[in-house]
C-alpha cells in the first residue's frame, strides 16, 4: 500500500478515510487468515494422529513377533563361555566342558632383504584346501611380498589372507599366511605356483614344512562335551547342538566344566505387551487432545469433530476387544488386562498377567501373535489409516491442498487489496490538490474582491 503521510494538504481528513478504507478491506484477509490457520492446525493434527498411529502399529508389530513369547534366560557359570538363546530354546541344565578352541592355520615364509622387488614373473597361484576345494588367482605383473599379499588379500574365494612382518634381522621382510576361517578343513593342505618357476619355489606348501616355509599354528577343530556327549566344531561358535542355543567358546576350561542355566524369562514378553498398552493408551491421549472442546473459552481442537479421529478411536478399539485365541478363546480380560471406564484406557494387573504367562503361556501367545490375535488385527487396522492411501493419508494430502489454495487466495486478495488502495491514494491526492487550488483560488478571489470594496470606499 502506497505512503499516505504527503496527503492531507487541502485539509480534508483523506488520511483518516484512507486507514477506514485499509480497515475495511483488511476484515476480508481477517476471514482468509483465519481459515488458513483452522486448515494448517488440522494439517498438523492429522499429522500427529498418524505419528501417534504409526507409534501403536510398531508396538503391534513387536508384540504379534513370536520372538518376544517364551524367551529363555541362559547363565553361564564360566567366562569361558557365552551364550544366546532364541525362543526355541528349552529350560534346561547343561555341564560343557572345553577342551580345545577352534584355531586358524599360520604359514610362515623365510625372510626377504626388500619386499617390493618381484619373485620371477607372473603366475597364477593355487590353493588346496585339506576339504579338497582348489582356489586359483592369477598374480599379476607384481609378484614382489607386497604384491602377493595385495593380490590373496583382494581375491574373496582364495581362503587365505596375507600381510608383511618385519622381524627385524637381516632379511627382515616376511610373508604370512593365514586361513580365513578355522578349523582343521580349512586348513591349507597344499600351495603351488604355475608359470613362475621362481615363486613356486618360493611358496611351494604341501602340507609339511619346506625350505622357505614352516607352519607358525597348526589349523585345529573346537573340542568340547555337552553333558558328557562329545561335540566337534571348526569354528568356535557352536549352534545347532542344543535346541535355539548358541554357544561362543573363549577359552578352555581347564577340566573344570562350565555349568549352563537356561530358564524361562517371561520379562520380554510382558515389556513386548507393556509397550503395546503404553502406545495404545498414548494414542488415546493423543485423540482426546486432537479432539477436546474447550466449553469455557468456545474453542474447538485443531480437530474437534473429525471424523477421520473418531474412526481411527473406534477402529482401534474394536481391534482390541475384538483380538481373541483360537485354541482356548483367551481374552485380554483373562490375563489381567482391562479397560478403564472412565478414560477408556488399558490397565495392566502385573500379577494376574505374571501368572497367566507362567500357565497359560502358549494361550497368551497365540492371543497376540495368531491370524485372529491382536497383534494382527492392530497392525492391519493402522495400516489402513497410514499407508498411502489411507484415510489419514488422504486426509492430509485433501488438507495440504486446501492449504495451498487458502494461501493463494490470501495472496492473491492482499495483492488486490493493495491495487485499491493505491487507487484510493491516487484518486485521494488529485481531489486533495484540486481542493488545495481551489483552496488557494477562492482566498485569491476574496482578496480581489476586499481589495475592490477598499478602492471603491
Amino acid at each position: 500500500m502506497a505512503n499516505i503521510s504527503s496527503i492531507g494538504i487541502s485539509g480534508l481528513p483523506l488520511g483518516d478515510l484512507l486507514d477506514s478504507l485499509q480497515k475495511n478491506e483488511n476484515q476480508v484477509l481477517a476471514v482468509i487468515q483465519n481459515r488458513q490457520t483452522v486448515a494448517k492446525a488440522k494439517l498438523s493434527g492429522y499429522g500427529t494422529l498418524k505419528d501417534a498411529v504409526s507409534a501403536f502399529q510398531k508396538a503391534a508389530d513387536a508384540v504379534k513377533n513370536t520372538d518376544a513369547f517364551g524367551a529363555i534366560a541362559a547363565k553361564s557359570s564360566s567366562d569361558a563361555i557365552s551364550v544366546t538363546t532364541t525362543n526355541q530354546a528349552i529350560a534346561g541344565q547343561y555341564s560343557v566342558n572345553v577342551s580345545q578352541l577352534a584355531t586358524s592355520q599360520t604359514l610362515v615364509y623365510a625372510g626377504q632383504t626388500d619386499r617390493t622387488t618381484s619373485i620371477g614373473s607372473g603366475g597364477t597361484l593355487s590353493v588346496t584346501l585339506a576339504n579338497g576345494d582348489t582356489k586359483t588367482l592369477d598374480l599379476g605383473a607384481d609378484t614382489s611380498l607386497n604384491g602377493l599379499a595385495k593380490a590373496i588379500n583382494a581375491d574373496k574365494d582364495i581362503g587365505m589372507n596375507a600381510t608383511v612382518v618385519n622381524d627385524g634381522s637381516g632379511t627382515p621382510y616376511r610373508l604370512l599366511l593365514t586361513s580365513r576361517e578355522t578349523g582343521a578343513q580349512n586348513a591349507a593342505a597344499s600351495i603351488s605356483v604355475s608359470g613362475n618357476t621362481d615363486l613356486d619355489n618360493f611358496l611351494k606348501y604341501a602340507g609339511t614344512d619346506a625350505a622357505n616355509v614352516e607352519q607358525g599354528q597348526a589349523a585345529q577343530d573346537a573340542k568340547l562335551s555337552i553333558n558328557g556327549i562329545d561335540v566337534t566344531s571348526a569354528t568356535n561358535t557352536v549352534s545347532n547342538v542344543i535346541d535355539g542355543v548358541t554357544l561362543t567358546l573363549n577359552q578352555t576350561t581347564d577340566g573344570k566344566a562350565a555349568n549352563l542355566s537356561l530358564t524361562k524369562d517371561d520379562s520380554v514378553a510382558k515389556k513386548a505387551v507393556g509397550d503395546f498398552v503404553k502406545a495404545y493408551n498414548s494414542l488415546l491421549g493423543s485423540i482426546k487432545t486432537l479432539t477436546a472442546y474447550d466449553v469455557g473459552a468456545q474453542k474447538s481442537s485443531a480437530l474437534t469433530g473429525d471424523s477421520v479421529a473418531r474412526s481411527v478411536q473406534t477402529r482401534m478399539r474394536d481391534a482390541i476387544s475384538g483380538g481373541f485365541d483360537p485354541a482356548q478363546g483367551t481374552n485380554l480380560a483373562q490375563i489381567g488386562i482391562s479397560t478403564d471406564p472412565k478414560t477408556g484406557e488399558l490397565v495392566i494387573d502385573d500379577a494376574k498377567l505374571s501368572k497367566a504367562l507362567a500357565e497359560n503361556g502358549e494361550g497368551v501367545k497365540s492371543l497376540f501373535t495368531s491370524d485372529t490375535g491382536i497383534g494382527k488385527r492392530v497392525s492391519d487396522t493402522a495400516e489402513g489409516f497410514v499407508n498411502t492411501n489411507g484415510s489419514i493419508s488422504t486426509a492430509q494430502t485433501s488438507m495440504s491442498k486446501t492449504v495451498e489454495d487458502i494461501t493463494k487466495q490470501f495472496e492473491a486478495t492482499s495483492d488486490r487489496i493493495a491495487q485499491r488502495m493505491d487507487t484510493y491514494r491516487n484518486q485521494f491526492t488529485q481531489l486533495d490538490a484540486m481542493v488545495s487550488q481551489m483552496n488557494s483560488l477562492s482566498s485569491y478571489l476574496s482578496q480581489q474582491l476586499s481589495a475592490l470594496n477598499g478602492a471603491k470606499k
